[in-house]
């Protein structure tokens, strides 16, 4: 779904640069919460994952609140 709402902001000339920018904001988080969520489960929350969970859902809700925000406006078709 993000990729459909960024495509509907984007020229077409530019798409790809775009599409390949916004995807560095997916995987560079997702390698980096590989990388030290277990040592934040370990030292922040004592070992209970559910914490973590409870941490995500919150950040995902709030995403949910700012994507409202976003100005999501298909290409006008021509007749």
């Amino acid at each position: 779904m993000p990729y459909a709402i960024l495509a509907g902001s984007l020229p077409a000339e530019k798409m790809g640069v775009y599409m390949g920018i916004f995807n560095f904001f997916i995987v560079i988080p997702q390698i980096t919460a590989a990388a030290i969520l277990g040592f934040f489960v370990r030292n922040f929350f004592g070992n209970e994952a559910i914490y973590a969970l409870l941490v995500g859902g919150a950040s995902m809700f709030i995403a949910a609140l700012l994507v409202m925000f976003v100005n999501d406006v298909d290409e006008v078709q021509k007749q």
